[in-house]
Protein backbone atom coordinates (compact mmCIF):
# COMPACT_ATOMS: atom_id res chain seq x y z
CA UNK A 1 0.00 0.00 0.00
CA UNK A 2 1.32 3.20 -1.04
CA UNK A 3 1.74 6.01 1.30
CA UNK A 4 0.72 9.37 0.84
CA UNK A 5 1.48 12.89 2.33
CA UNK A 6 -1.39 14.93 1.47
CA UNK A 7 -1.38 18.95 2.30
CA UNK A 8 -4.93 20.95 2.04
CA UNK A 9 -5.45 24.49 1.85
CA UNK A 10 -1.59 25.12 3.82
CA UNK A 11 -1.48 28.79 4.60
CA UNK A 12 1.24 30.05 7.39
CA UNK A 13 1.64 33.93 7.59
CA UNK A 14 4.24 36.27 9.63
CA UNK A 15 2.63 39.15 10.96
CA UNK A 16 -0.37 38.31 9.21
CA UNK A 17 1.14 38.80 5.33
CA UNK A 18 1.12 35.33 3.85
CA UNK A 19 4.29 33.72 3.20
CA UNK A 20 2.75 30.43 1.51
CA UNK A 21 -0.92 30.35 1.04
CA UNK A 22 -3.95 28.06 -0.12
CA UNK A 23 -1.27 25.25 -1.57
CA UNK A 24 -3.05 21.94 -2.34
CA UNK A 25 -1.05 18.70 -3.53
CA UNK A 26 -0.52 15.14 -3.34
CA UNK A 27 2.87 13.30 -2.62
CA UNK A 28 2.88 9.20 -2.45
CA UNK A 29 6.34 8.12 -1.20
CA UNK A 30 9.21 6.23 -3.27
CA UNK A 31 9.70 9.36 -4.52
CA UNK A 32 12.19 12.36 -4.93
CA UNK A 33 10.76 15.84 -5.07
CA UNK A 34 11.98 18.90 -5.87
CA UNK A 35 10.86 22.04 -4.47
CA UNK A 36 11.52 24.93 -6.72
CA UNK A 37 10.77 29.07 -6.71
CA UNK A 38 12.91 32.29 -6.79
CA UNK A 39 14.27 33.56 -3.40
CA UNK A 40 11.32 34.61 -0.93
CA UNK A 41 8.57 32.10 -2.32
CA UNK A 42 8.37 30.44 0.57
CA UNK A 43 10.30 26.98 0.30
CA UNK A 44 12.14 27.14 3.93
CA UNK A 45 8.22 28.19 5.21
CA UNK A 46 6.20 25.40 3.00
CA UNK A 47 9.22 22.61 4.65
CA UNK A 48 8.96 23.68 8.02
CA UNK A 49 5.40 23.73 8.14
CA UNK A 50 4.89 20.52 7.01
CA UNK A 51 7.15 19.55 9.53
CA UNK A 52 5.16 21.07 12.47
CA UNK A 53 7.74 23.96 12.97
CA UNK A 54 5.42 26.67 12.09
CA UNK A 55 1.90 27.20 12.97
CA UNK A 56 -0.99 26.76 10.32
CA UNK A 57 -2.97 29.98 9.41
CA UNK A 58 -5.56 27.63 7.52
CA UNK A 59 -5.29 24.16 6.52
CA UNK A 60 -3.90 20.36 7.49
CA UNK A 61 -1.45 17.84 6.58
CA UNK A 62 -2.32 14.15 6.59
CA UNK A 63 -0.17 11.48 6.26
CA UNK A 64 -1.55 7.73 6.06
CA UNK A 65 -4.35 8.14 8.79
CA UNK A 66 -3.03 10.39 10.89
CA UNK A 67 -3.16 14.54 10.97
CA UNK A 68 -0.78 16.61 12.00
CA UNK A 69 -2.40 19.78 13.20
CA UNK A 70 -1.32 23.16 13.23
CA UNK A 71 -0.38 23.00 17.44
CA UNK A 72 0.62 19.17 17.46
CA UNK A 73 4.15 18.20 17.70
CA UNK A 74 5.15 16.86 14.16
CA UNK A 75 5.21 12.79 13.57
CA UNK A 76 7.95 10.84 13.93
CA UNK A 77 7.29 9.76 10.46
CA UNK A 78 8.25 13.32 9.23
CA UNK A 79 12.27 14.19 9.21
CA UNK A 80 13.19 18.02 8.90
CA UNK A 81 16.83 18.47 7.97
CA UNK A 82 17.89 22.11 8.00
CA UNK A 83 20.04 24.48 6.00
CA UNK A 84 23.57 23.32 7.16
CA UNK A 85 24.60 27.24 7.78
CA UNK A 86 21.79 26.87 10.37
CA UNK A 87 23.76 24.20 11.92
CA UNK A 88 25.91 24.86 15.29
CA UNK A 89 28.67 22.14 14.09
CA UNK A 90 31.18 22.57 17.06
CA UNK A 91 28.34 21.11 19.04
CA UNK A 92 30.07 18.36 20.66
CA UNK A 93 29.06 15.45 19.62
CA UNK A 94 30.22 11.99 17.55
CA UNK A 95 28.33 10.94 14.31
CA UNK A 96 26.92 7.99 16.25
CA UNK A 97 25.83 10.72 18.82
CA UNK A 98 23.95 12.24 16.60
CA UNK A 99 22.29 9.57 15.07
CA UNK A 100 21.38 7.87 17.55
CA UNK A 101 19.07 11.26 18.81
CA UNK A 102 16.77 10.06 16.09
CA UNK A 103 15.67 6.63 18.67
CA UNK A 104 15.00 9.15 21.43
CA UNK A 105 11.45 9.65 20.56
CA UNK A 106 11.06 6.03 20.48
CA UNK A 107 12.45 5.29 23.78
CA UNK A 108 10.70 4.45 26.71
CA UNK A 109 10.38 6.69 29.91
CA UNK A 110 14.05 5.21 30.84
CA UNK A 111 16.30 6.24 27.79
CA UNK A 112 17.69 2.94 27.43
CA UNK A 113 18.84 1.65 24.27
CA UNK A 114 17.99 -1.52 23.43
CA UNK A 115 19.27 -4.32 20.76
CA UNK A 116 16.69 -2.82 18.22
CA UNK A 117 17.78 0.56 18.81
CA UNK A 118 21.39 -0.24 18.43
CA UNK A 119 20.36 -2.16 14.74
CA UNK A 120 18.88 0.78 13.50
CA UNK A 121 21.17 2.97 14.12
CA UNK A 122 23.89 0.80 12.60
CA UNK A 123 21.86 0.60 9.48
CA UNK A 124 21.63 4.34 9.43
CA UNK A 125 24.93 4.46 9.54
CA UNK A 126 25.66 1.85 7.16
CA UNK A 127 22.95 3.07 4.65
CA UNK A 128 24.47 6.35 4.88
CA UNK A 129 28.34 5.09 4.62
CA UNK A 130 29.71 6.71 7.59
CA UNK A 131 30.12 3.52 9.51
CA UNK A 132 33.92 4.31 9.26
CA UNK A 133 33.34 8.18 10.63
CA UNK A 134 31.02 6.79 14.00
CA UNK A 135 33.13 7.96 16.25
CA UNK A 136 34.55 11.15 14.62
CA UNK A 137 33.31 14.71 15.63
CA UNK A 138 30.77 16.19 13.44
CA UNK A 139 32.93 19.38 13.22
CA UNK A 140 35.57 17.30 10.88
CA UNK A 141 33.28 16.29 8.52
CA UNK A 142 33.47 17.28 5.27
CA UNK A 143 30.24 19.59 3.84
CA UNK A 144 28.58 15.77 1.90
CA UNK A 145 29.39 13.66 5.33
CA UNK A 146 27.48 16.45 7.32
CA UNK A 147 24.16 16.43 5.05
CA UNK A 148 24.27 12.46 5.55
CA UNK A 149 24.41 12.13 9.16
CA UNK A 150 21.23 14.03 8.96
CA UNK A 151 19.63 11.46 6.63
CA UNK A 152 21.18 8.89 9.03
CA UNK A 153 19.50 10.68 12.13
CA UNK A 154 16.05 10.53 10.24
CA UNK A 155 16.65 6.76 9.29
CA UNK A 156 17.18 5.52 12.82
CA UNK A 157 13.97 8.08 13.53
CA UNK A 158 12.19 5.71 10.89
CA UNK A 159 11.03 8.63 9.06
CA UNK A 160 9.00 8.27 5.63
CA UNK A 161 9.28 11.59 5.16
CA UNK A 162 12.27 13.55 4.61
CA UNK A 163 12.06 17.48 4.26
CA UNK A 164 15.65 19.06 2.79
CA UNK A 165 16.53 22.76 2.76
CA UNK A 166 19.28 23.73 0.43
CA UNK A 167 21.01 20.16 0.97
CA UNK A 168 23.29 20.52 -1.98
CA UNK A 169 24.20 24.54 -0.80
CA UNK A 170 28.20 24.47 -0.67
CA UNK A 171 28.97 20.98 -2.06
CA UNK A 172 31.58 20.24 -4.37
CA UNK A 173 30.64 18.28 -7.75
CA UNK A 174 32.18 14.49 -6.09
CA UNK A 175 30.20 15.24 -2.40
CA UNK A 176 27.06 16.66 -4.65
CA UNK A 177 27.25 13.34 -6.47
CA UNK A 178 27.32 11.11 -3.94
CA UNK A 179 25.04 13.07 -1.58
CA UNK A 180 22.30 12.55 -4.84
CA UNK A 181 23.08 8.86 -4.71
CA UNK A 182 22.48 8.62 -1.60
CA UNK A 183 18.82 10.26 -1.95
CA UNK A 184 17.88 7.95 -5.07
CA UNK A 185 18.94 5.24 -2.32
CA UNK A 186 15.91 6.69 -0.06
CA UNK A 187 13.72 6.93 -2.50
CA UNK A 188 13.78 2.98 -3.35
CA UNK A 189 13.73 2.39 -0.08
CA UNK A 190 10.17 3.44 -0.50
CA UNK A 191 10.70 7.31 1.29
CA UNK A 192 9.28 10.93 0.19
CA UNK A 193 11.94 13.13 -0.21
CA UNK A 194 11.29 16.74 -0.93
CA UNK A 195 14.06 18.79 -1.19
CA UNK A 196 14.28 22.54 -1.49
CA UNK A 197 16.93 22.98 -4.44
CA UNK A 198 17.93 26.51 -6.44
CA UNK A 199 20.11 24.75 -9.31
CA UNK A 200 18.04 24.45 -12.23
CA UNK A 201 20.36 23.05 -14.43
CA UNK A 202 20.31 19.24 -12.92
CA UNK A 203 16.62 18.98 -11.37
CA UNK A 204 15.64 16.65 -14.39
CA UNK A 205 18.61 14.45 -13.49
CA UNK A 206 18.06 14.06 -9.42
CA UNK A 207 13.74 14.37 -8.89
CA UNK A 208 10.90 12.54 -10.51
CA UNK A 209 8.48 15.21 -9.32
CA UNK A 210 8.19 18.73 -9.14
CA UNK A 211 6.79 21.46 -6.74
CA UNK A 212 6.80 24.91 -8.28
CA UNK A 213 5.88 27.70 -5.72
CA UNK A 214 6.03 31.75 -5.79
CA UNK A 215 3.74 32.06 -2.60
CA UNK A 216 1.25 30.12 -4.14
CA UNK A 217 1.53 26.62 -5.84
CA UNK A 218 2.45 27.35 -9.78
CA UNK A 219 2.39 23.49 -10.45
CA UNK A 220 3.02 20.46 -8.61
CA UNK A 221 3.61 16.79 -10.70
CA UNK A 222 6.06 14.90 -12.72
CA UNK A 223 9.19 16.40 -13.73
CA UNK A 224 8.50 15.24 -17.46
CA UNK A 225 5.78 17.26 -17.96
CA UNK A 226 5.46 20.16 -15.03
CA UNK A 227 9.25 21.44 -15.22
CA UNK A 228 8.33 23.40 -18.60
CA UNK A 229 9.95 26.69 -20.11
CA UNK A 230 5.91 27.71 -19.66
CA UNK A 231 5.76 26.99 -16.16
CA UNK A 232 9.43 28.14 -14.90
CA UNK A 233 8.68 31.60 -16.43
CA UNK A 234 5.66 31.55 -14.53
CA UNK A 235 7.18 30.96 -11.49
CA UNK A 236 10.64 32.52 -11.41
CA UNK A 237 9.25 35.73 -13.57
CA UNK A 238 6.89 37.95 -11.31
CA UNK A 239 6.20 37.08 -7.54
CA UNK A 240 2.13 35.82 -7.85
CA UNK A 241 1.51 37.97 -4.73
CA UNK A 242 3.27 40.32 -2.44
CA UNK A 243 4.50 38.37 0.12
CA UNK A 244 6.64 38.33 3.53
CA UNK A 245 10.29 37.34 2.41
CA UNK A 246 11.02 33.38 3.90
Amino acid sequence: MSHHLIVKDLTVSFNRVPAIHHINLTLACSSCVGLLGPNGAGKSTFLKAIAGLLPLETGRIEFRSHEHESNDPPGRSIAYVPQRESVDWDFPVTVRGLVEMGRYPSLGLWKTFGTNDHRIVNEALEIMELRDYADRQISALSGGQQQRVFLARAWAQQAAIYLLDEPCTGLDRNARRSFISTLHTLRAAGKLIISSHHELGDVSSIFDQVILINGELVACGETATTFTPENIERTFATKTFSGHQH
